[in-house]
């Protein structure tokens, strides 16, 4: 331990010694406190003190409302049927993809479309193909069903929004899990005669337990964080984060708002420590290391063709619902007159179209490669450097991820809009593209994280000492021997930040002002009035430019990454 001790405190003296590291803990500190800490400590202040004096005053008049505490239900039982659903049928996919064999190409290629989708399209897409299918005016219940009354808002229509968006995460969770399960212990239970299902109830689903549960708090934080589908598909049936945006917009109540923030956070939070802290580390306890050997996969058609059918018909039918989105902008009038016609990208090019693609992109395109930096140095940090704020750095860049997207908007407003403590400091910021920049960097920086921090653990640190021993300073031995081992992440950080900052919406749609009209936005504002036509153009060029880079991102690792350089030396 007396061991321990020293060279741990030998390491932070070398560390401290070396003014560009100083320098980055410091800047990345600051970073950190201003703009993730700062706005929620905000919103518990603006909750408990009013009036110069600490009081639970709003915290009672907003849990006296009807409509908060409705708004809360409805919340929870949103998010537990699309955690229980997305979990199911994610379960499924990697199921049939992992332990059944399936001859037809086809069908792995329409698995990876199905997981590449809901990366590649903005949050509320499906919302919008629903609506066209089957609304009043959808091309299925009216034009093919006749029927002139559905009614696809409420709770069924997010639900069903969700519960496709989300399952594709779940899917491939799961599909790793499902690897790393040794097949000797499932095949010894068949061994001494147990059915497949016996196998799958007593062997595979209490090792997967710790991962499903894994799955399904990540969807659920998903659910109750997620703004544009209800706001869209909702209809009457109010959720925590449509309550709050329509608190500020609709009563001009933002004190009320932050404590609704604040509850909100609260739920998102203790969710978070618990797969974060809990069941991730148990499924990693579980299932430890890869399997020893290959799995003799499934080939009784009693069990393929079913399960294989199923899973193409899911999958078919989200392909379906975002083929959709581009017929919307082709079509001269949904639900009566099909003829194709591109008045709806005539339009959206005549009247703010291309500002809105331009500011959307420019904004993005500034805070990608910052955040992909920032992701990597805070790896860096974590992975290769002893030092007491390490934990803190770590801790605070994963908590966006908790953070839903509406309440780090109204922290945003309350931390802001007057300075930072009603100083002034900072107030510059507020209204501007700065603070857009700001946000999207803020919740992509936990993706880009965790994807540096599985990269740089891979990386023997005698590589990094050999260059020290040489005499590099560590910011030369992070730009030239570690970034280039780990351009890979960087890169698809990048990109990964490129893609959410473009598509985000629900943490800036209370911040975004006049001066700006950014994509999301425009889309929501078009669907919410009824304008399908030229919202779907706007979601079709979106699509396109967010499929282009994640497919730029793929031909880069694919000719210049670092397992192109390995292929040729072997």
């Amino acid at each position: 331990m007396a061991a321990q001790s020293k060279s741990a405190k030998l390491d932070r003296k070398k560390l401290f010694s070396d003014p560009v590291m100083v320098g980055m803990i410091s800047i990345l500190l600051i970073f950190l406190v201003l703009f993730i800490v700062y706005p929620l400590f905000v919103l518990l202040i603006d909750s408990i003190y009013t009036e110069g004096k600490l009081t639970l005053s709003v915290f009672q008049r907003v849990l006296s409302m009807k409509r908060f505490r409705t708004a809360f239900s409805n919340t929870l039982v949103l998010g537990l049927l699309t955690g229980i659903l997305s979990t199911a049928i994610g379960l499924l996919f990697a199921y049939v993809d992992v332990y059944v064999k399936i001859k037809n190409k086809a069908v792995g290629k329409l698995f990876n479309v199905v997981s590449l989708l809901p990366v590649v399209s903005p949050p509320f897409v499906l919302s919008l193909s629903t609506i066209m299918l089957f609304g009043r005016s959808g091309i299925i219940t009216r034009s093919l069903l006749h029927i002139y009354d559905s009614n696809v808002y409420g709770l069924k229509g997010i639900v069903v929004v969700q519960t496709l968006t989300f399952f594709p995460v779940c899917y491939l969770m799961l599909k790793g899990l499902l690897k790393n399960i040794d097949p000797s212990l499932e095949e010894a239970a068949r061994d001494i005669g147990a059915s497949r299902m016996k196998v799958f109830t007593t062997v595979t689903l209490p090792l997967l337990l710790p991962g499903l549960g894994n799955a399904f708090l990540v969807t659920f934080i998903e659910s109750v964080a997620d703004f544009a589908n209800p706001m869209l598909i909702g209809g009457d049936y109010d959720t925590l984060a449509t309550t709050i945006y329509l608190q500020v917009t609709g009563s001009y109540d933002s004190t009320g708002a932050a404590a609704m923030s604040v509850v909100l956070l609260s739920l998102t939070l203790i969710l978070f420590f618990i797969q974060k802290y809990y069941l991730e580390r148990k499924t990693a306890a579980t299932l430890t290391g890869k399997a020893s050997r290959a799995r003799m996969l499934i080939e009784d058609k009693s069990v393929t063709i079913p399960l294989t059918l199923i899973c193409c018909l899911v999958a078919l039918f989200v392909i379906i619902m975002y083929i959709m989105i581009p017929f919307g902008a082709l079509f001269k009038l949904w639900g009566r007159d099909y003829s194709l016609t591109f008045k709806w990208f005539d339009y959206l090019f005549k009247y703010s179209g291309l500002k809105a693609f331009k500011d959307s992109f420019l904004l993005s395109v500034i805070a990608a490669p910052i955040t992909a930096l920032l992701s990597m140095v805070i790896s860096y940090l974590v992975v290769k450097k002893k030092f007491r704020s390490k934990g803190f750095i770590e801790f605070v860049s994963m908590l966006a991820m908790a953070v839903p997207g509406t309440v780090l908007g109204i922290g945003y407003i309350r931390g802001y809009a007057n300075g930072i403590f009603h100083t002034g400091v900072l107030s510059g910021i507020y209204g501007t593209g700065i603070i857009l920049i700001i946000v999207f960097i803020v919740r992509s920086l936990p993706v880009g994280t965790r994807s540096g921090i599985s990269a740089l653990r891979q990386i023997d640190k005698s590589i990094e000492e050999s260059a020290y021993d040489l005499g590099a300073g560590s910011g030369r031995v992070f730009t030239t021997v570690t970034l280039p081992l780990i351009k890979d992440s960087f890169f698809s950080g990048l990109v990964t930040s490129f893609v959410r900052s473009i598509t985000a919406i629900s943490a800036i749609i209370l911040l975004v002002t006049p001066q700006f009209l950014l994509i999301t936005c425009q889309i929501n504002e078009f669907a919410e009035k009824g304008y399908y036509g030229v919202a779907c153009a706007y979601a079709t060029i979106l699509i396109a430019i967010v499929y282009l880079s994640v497919l730029l991102m793929n031909l880069f690792i694919r000719f210049f990454g670092t397992s192109k350089k390995i292929k040729e030396e072997k």
